[in-house]
């Protein structure tokens, strides 16, 4: 499979939704496979919150593979002997892309000062970059989270865009239940006094991590799994070395969390994650319409909707609406939806690729 990674820089204004402007930005992107002669054969990939636009293979050095490289490659279910497959790093996140700790017209950081961005500005930008690739047409737009919600923006805001749009553990619209986790989150970044309103020595936190970042992804991390995948990872066993009377003593599970917090803490940097966060706890597709009927409407693609049965973050009933509302204006044929038997917890579309590549390969060989 090739594999190519690469920066696109415009110098040009970006008008984001909340009325302010980027004077100028950057997208970092990946590339696998390679392109056909009319540019048909492109399937766009949609990262998460966290993700970047490593979704696939290994560069040299590389510890592990992309996040999504059990689905793309060489005869996997996103085939990369047939798709040329692009996945670009959002705004805002710290992979590439133009982030708030990059340099504004001035020549200084952004840091706080940053424009919230939302789904819509992410996806606007990516526009612009396909328009420069030459690429007018998507074969198919997929992501799953986050990268959902792009793709449903993707459908909706640009309908000509792609033919078929493929959803994974995604919303319509974030609900509180989610909102509440990224709050602790955003409260637990904001109170950190080594986060200096923004203003903290870049290098000291990807050495020492922030702490309060850390307890924001504890927090976070216990949302993407479920109760019974906690069960079955930790159960109630006790950290050897602890002693159970000890106030500090730590079962299996606090352990787990504490590691996961840490090492994400030195490697994520807290103002991106407070802009992303922000951007998913925005994200409704109905704001701009009276309904998710009539925001629905618009989707001229192919819509594939994957939800996971033990999913606590974006629960199955969410996507499921999303079908509802197709097959109430009329559209039952233009929508699929699949639940897949899972235990695992919201991750299963990252994790659990086994339960569910076999509909998006049928879903890609759709006839539109």
């Amino acid at each position: 499979m090739r594999i190519e990674r690469k920066v696109e820089y415009f110098d040009e204004p970006l008008h984001l939704e909340s009325g302010r402007i980027l004077s100028n930005f950057k997208l970092a992107y990946e590339t696998y496979g390679e392109l056909n002669a009319d540019k048909s054969n492109v399937i766009v990939v949609c990262h998460a919150l966290t993700g970047s636009q490593h979704a696939a293979g290994r560069f040299e050095g590389d510890v592990k593979a992309g996040w999504w490289d059990a689905l793309i490659g060489d005869g996997k279910a996103i085939d990369t002997r047939e798709y040329f497959v692009i996945c670009v790093n959002i705004l805002a996140s710290q992979f590439g892309s133009t982030c708030p700790l990059d340099k504004d017209e001035h020549g200084l950081e952004y840091r706080l000062k940053f424009p919230v961005i939302v789904i819509s500005d992410v996806v606007r930008a990516q526009m612009k970059l396909f328009s420069r690739l030459g690429i007018k047409k998507a074969h198919t737009v997929i992501g799953g989270s986050l990268g959902g919600m792009q793709t449903l923006c993707f459908a909706i805001e640009h309908p000509d865009f792609c033919d078929r749009a493929i959803i994974l553990a995604s919303t319509y619209a974030t609900q509180p239940w989610a909102i509440a986790f990224n709050k602790i989150a955003i409260e637990a970044i904001l109170n950190d006094p080594k986060f200096q309103n923004g203003n903290y020595d870049k290098q000291n936190i990807y050495k020492n991590g922030l702490p309060g970042l850390k307890i924001g992804r504890m927090a976070g991390h216990i949302s993407f799994l479920s109760p019974h995948s906690m069960d079955k990872k930790f159960g109630r066993n006790y950290v050897e070395t602890d002693g159970l009377y000890e106030l500090k003593g730590r079962f299996q599970v606090d352990r787990y969390l504490e590691y996961n917090g840490t090492n994400f803490s030195k490697r994520f940097d807290p103002l991106c994650y407070l802009y992303i966060t922000k951007m998913m706890n925005i994200f409704d597709c109905t704001r701009h319409y009276d309904s998710l009927e009539e925001a629905l409407s618009f989707i001229k693609a192919k819509l594939t909707l994957i939800a996971f049965s033990g999913d606590v973050l974006f629960p199955p009933v969410l996507m499921k609406e999303m079908q509802t509302a197709m097959q109430n204006i009329g559209r039952s044929k233009q929508v699929d939806f699949s639940l897949i038997d899972s235990d695992y917890g919201h991750d299963a579309f990252l994790v659990e690729t086994e339960k569910f590549d076999f509909i998006i390969t049928k879903a890609l060989q759709c006839k539109i």
